[in-house]
């Protein structure tokens, strides 16, 4: 099954669980998963990545569109999709605003389009004034999972020695 991570999977591997200088095997993980077509995440979540200016940032850098995939036409009807899922979800205007101007949008328009799991940290609220993904997830009918949830079900090993 194919995944699109957040960004905030990146930021908070890197700041808590996974440091890239103590758990490289985690960011080996995601590298083998993307080679294998199971792991990917979107070019404005690589733009995201990109401003913090430090060693995620290097990452990033490292991995092109085959990891941080770009929009494509087969993606526009699903970014209409959610465009008009936000703008009937009762939010308020600036929440639809803020939404639709932030990688979230495409991230759960692009995980639409190509039948990907959305995974990400962020949790369902009912809240008006700020659309977190897995309520968009829910209203476009994509799955969506914790980064947890992910490494279970592909069961992911981080092992030390042989």
């Amino acid at each position: 099954m194919p995944y699109l991570l957040d960004s905030n999977i990146f930021i908070q591997a890197k700041n808590l669980h996974y440091g890239c200088d103590f758990c490289p095997a985690f960011w080996d993980w995601l590298d083998a998963g993307n080679q294998s077509g199971t792991v990917f995440s979107i070019e404005k979540v690589r733009d995201e990545l990109l401003g913090g200016d430090d060693e995620l940032a290097d990452w990033a850098k490292g991995r092109g569109t085959e990891f941080f995939v770009a929009p494509d036409n087969a993606d526009l009807a699903s970014l209409a999709d959610a465009s008009n899922w936000a703008a009937r979800g009762g939010f308020d205007p600036g929440a639809v605003n803020q939404f639709l101007q932030v990688a979230d949008y495409y991230l759960v328009a692009q995980g639409h389009a190509r039948g990907f799991v959305v995974v990400t940290h962020e949790v369902a609220a009912n809240s008006v004034k700020k659309i977190k993904i897995p309520n968009a997830c829910v209203g476009l009918g994509v799955k969506v999972m914790s980064p947890y949830e992910m490494l279970r079900t592909e069961r992911a090993r981080f092992v030390i020695g042989t």
